[in-house]
């Protein structure tokens, strides 16, 4: 094997410009694959990371029914409003551990003559259970009727940071949206949510921000469910209780996180095939390139076919050489290729550290495999042409 290895590779290196192109055809193909697949794979992680630091048994119940666009609210809008007294309706559900009313909007929050405009978080001090997140120095407002909000307020870490510096906050009067808070916490940091930097962001009693922004409904409702509880059952149970106090009309969106990271992963389907088809485009034509090479060697190497057959060599000992030869030119062209893929994710991570970019080594083994697959694909027809040969006609041609 390792004789035959070594022909092919002499062979190889005989045409270094022909094989040179041979080469990069395939090297374009699974450089293609390998970093397109990269940042796919990077970009799901990236996504599901940032689902799961909110935990797993989150559920988000939006107004509006997501019907074919899947945009809640944007056909015909809804019947009646998600209120407080939903939320505190959901809380009788025996699987339902905690559940947060949302309202937000984008307001200046200012103090000492610092201001900046943010999202503005109204909220109930149950959202350290159910989004998993937690107040670092102070505390939430004490709970209580959450319809009757109190001018108090929790700063995101970023927000304080830049309204107050290194000073201490607590204690301290903001203004949010032209209303005035005494701040009673810092959140823990928590870095981005898919674009939306929640420690540059304040919160307040949810009823204090209806009144801020002049909302008349929620915006969401998060909810916890019990660990080990079936979301499917959880979500049957919310519909059926909401639709029940939405005079029977399921004029609302009960979203859970596999739902939300199955549409997620549909979406990364489509565009995985979109790459493939593009990287199969270039891998097509590196195959045409092998393919091409070895018909023209078959052709200049008659005679020496005809001379190792009158040898004693078979037709499958002949069309093994040829076959090793497609492998070695497939070879080189997929190590080139992952080596370039795999620079370019370096270079991406170097240049933009923030693009989610990661190569499993499952893909760098099948980029391989497949490189290598192509190759023997090419080379079959060229070397059954050279194995099927007259060896007496062959050395004539000479």
């Amino acid at each position: 094997m390792y004789e035959l290895i070594t022909l092919a590779y002499r062979a190889v290196t005989s045409h270094r410009l022909r094989s040179l192109l041979s080469i990069l055809g395939i090297a374009i193909g699974i450089g293609s694959v390998i970093l397109l697949t990269s940042v796919g794979e990077g970009t799901r992680r990236y996504i599901v990371g940032q689902f799961s630091q909110f935990g797993t048994n989150l559920i988000a119940i939006n107004p509006g029914k997501a019907e074919t666009m899947g945009i809640p609210g944007v056909l015909g809008g809804t019947t009646r409003k998600l209120t407080i007294d939903d939320s505190e309706a959901l809380e009788r559900i025996p699987a339902i551990e905690k559940t947060v009313p949302l309202a937000f909007g984008m307001g200046r929050v200012e103090a000492d003559g610092r201001g900046r405009s943010v999202f503005v978080y109204g909220v109930t001090p149950q959202i350290e259970q159910v989004w998993s997140w937690g107040v670092r120095v102070g505390s939430f407002w004490s709970a209580g009727d959450p319809r009757r909000g109190s001018q108090e307020a929790v700063l995101g870490a970023k927000l304080k940071r830049e309204l107050f510096g290194s000073e201490s906050a607590l204690g301290r009067f903001v203004r949010v949206g032209g209303t005035r808070y005494r701040v009673v916490g810092i959140m823990e940091p928590k870095g981005q949510m898919l674009g939306f930097d929640l420690d540059d962001a304040a919160f307040v009693p949810v009823a204090s921000a209806m009144r801020t922004f002049n909302l008349d409904e929620l915006a969401e409702i998060d909810l916890v469910f019990r660990t080990g509880a079936s979301a499917d059952s959880v979500v049957e149970q919310i519909t059926a209780l909401l639709t029940e106090r939405h005079g029977g009309k399921e004029d609302f969106t009960v979203t859970t996180q596999a739902a939300m990271l199955e549409v997620f992963g549909n979406i990364m389907d489509i565009v995985t095939t979109a790459v493939a088809a593009i990287a199969g485009v270039s891998l097509v034509v590196g195959a045409i390139g092998v393919l091409t090479m070895m018909w023209i060697a078959v052709g200049e190497r008659t005679s020496e076919i005809g001379l190792i057959r009158s040898l004693g060599a078979t037709r499958r000992q002949v069309q093994t050489v040829f076959l090793t030869e497609a492998a070695v030119l497939a070879a080189l062209g997929g190590v080139l290729g992952l080596a370039g893929g795999l620079g370019i994710c370096a270079l991406l991570r170097a240049a933009v550290p923030g693009l989610p970019v990661h190569t499993p080594p499952i893909f760098m083994m099948l980029a391989l495999a497949v490189s290598l697959g192509t190759g023997l694909a090419s080379g079959v027809l060229p070397a059954r042409r050279a194995a099927g040969l007259d060896p007496v006609e062959a050395l004539r041609a000479e």
